[in-house]
């Protein structure tokens, strides 16, 4: 496994440097226009899934054999599918959110490879959008913003951007009609930054960001953040949301909901959300 060296510098390099220590398993590497993005054994592109050739099948073709492996049992193709894509998704987001969480600047992403049991990302950023106040405003491939909910705009433009090629590609394979897909995205996209800030240890803040981001009427996302708070019985106040779209986990194991599926009670979120806490 390689992939070319990282730039000598970026205006994006400090956020990502924070991703990895605050989430060992993902590891960004940008390039410069020159260099090429990564290939072979483990490398999967963007474009490449956005094809659905050979390159694509042999990515989902790990997913189904992990779900046997793990799970004893063999998934459906659109599960399969659907956990495929959200493997890539919920990474690709962060290379977006989280230079705008950490220093308001939303890159534009471009000729992504993703080396995923390295937990590794490749990526060439050739703009990014920033506040008249960054002190990189002036350097080359800033374009300036006038104020934050602009730089929100960008977000949600450049993760659309970036996303849309897929969700086009795996609608078909993962049965789901577009609002579905972009349920999936706005889950993605709200689901890794709220990880990623709680690992921060600025999970309020994370959460406040996301609901301004997503409010609920950004089309082409579907829901907004949805973010709610649950009360323990020790009087201990969890976050929580709902998901937008299903991850399909039910169809590997009926009883074993995720903590943010609807069909997870308020009661089984709090025992769940008090283990976590205790662990």
């Amino acid at each position: 496994m390689s992939a070319p060296a990282p730039v000598a510098t970026s205006p994006l390099a400090g956020a990502y440097a924070r991703l990895t220590e605050a989430y060992e398993g993902l590891r960004v590497v940008e390039r410069a226009a020159h260099d090429p993005a990564p290939r072979g054994v483990g490398w999967i592109g963007a474009d490449e899934l956005a094809a659905g050739g050979p390159a694509a099948e042999a990515y989902l073709a790990w997913d189904k054999a992990q779900i046997m492996r793990d799970y004893g049992r063999e998934a459906r193709p659109d599960v399969v599918a659907t956990f495929g894509l959200h493997r890539y998704a919920w990474p690709a987001c962060l290379l977006i959110t989280v230079p705008w969480f950490l220093h308001r600047r939303v890159p534009r992403l471009q000729e992504v490879a993703y080396h995923r049991t390295g937990g590794i990302m490749s990526v060439h950023t050739p703009s990014f959008a920033c506040l008249p106040t960054d002190p990189a405003a002036d350097l080359p491939g800033a374009r300036v913003v006038p104020d934050g909910e602009a730089l929100r705009a960008e977000v949600r433009a450049a993760v659309a951007q970036h996303l849309e090629p897929l969700l086009e590609a795996f609608g078909p394979r993962m049965r789901r009609r577009r609002r579905a897909l972009w349920g999936m995205a706005t889950d993605d996209v709200v689901a890794s930054l709220w990880y990623v800030g709680r690992m921060l240890d600025e999970e309020d803040r994370a959460i406040a960001e996301l609901e301004a981001l997503l409010p609920g009427s950004t089309a082409p996302y579907a829901g907004g953040a949805g973010f709610r708070t649950l009360t323990a019985p020790d009087g201990a106040r969890m976050p929580t949301r709902d998901r937008a779209s299903c991850c399909l986990f039910y169809t590997i194991r009926p009883k074993d909901t995720c903590v943010t599926c609807p069909r997870t009670s308020d009661e089984d979120r709090i025992a769940r959300l008090a283990a976590r806490t205790a662990a």
